[in-house]
């Protein structure tokens, strides 16, 4: 399994959120993620404001996935995922619950950088349903695999 203390490096490095089905998704990169358990559930969540396309997908949908690409590709993952063939690692997510993030409870320095002129991020939480890993890299097993993974049930 993912070594669970390279999730944050990975997000740092970029990683993509994709949200949708085999006709119609969308992408978006992704900078704040979190990994941990709850309610027994291993779980990824993900941070998604409602001005964004891939937010309509996420509501429409019960499963995303989460991409990380190796730190080579930061240019490319800037336009969505250009490379998205080469992802070393993915999360397949099943989205169990939701909640917005309530603006009174932001600290002003925090509501002046990221909340002035958007709407407050809604917060995703999905079961990580699987993993999708194969190749070494550092030390810890990822797989080259294509990003868009969609289960319609």
């Amino acid at each position: 399994m993912i070594n669970e203390l390279k999730i944050d490096e990975m997000i740092k490095q970029g990683c993509l959120v994709t949200a949708g089905n085999i006709n119609d998704y969308n992408t978006m990169t992704i900078g704040w993620g979190m990994i941990g358990t709850i309610w027994r559930k291993k779980t990824f969540i993900v941070y998604v404001k409602p001005c964004r396309y891939t937010y309509e997908f996420m509501e429409k949908n019960d499963y995303f996935t989460v991409s990380f690409y190796d730190k080579k590709y930061i240019k490319e993952i800037g336009y969505l995922g250009s490379k998205s063939g080469r992802a070393y690692c993915t999360f397949v997510c099943k989205k169990y619950y939701y909640t917005d993030i309530n603006k009174d409870n932001v600290p002003n320095e925090d509501i002046n950088r990221y909340y002035l002129t958007e709407e407050p991020h809604r917060v995703y939480y999905g079961e990580i349903v699987e993993v999708i890993e194969k190749t070494p890299v550092n030390g810890v097993f990822y797989y080259c695999y294509y990003y868009f993974i969609f289960l319609s049930l």
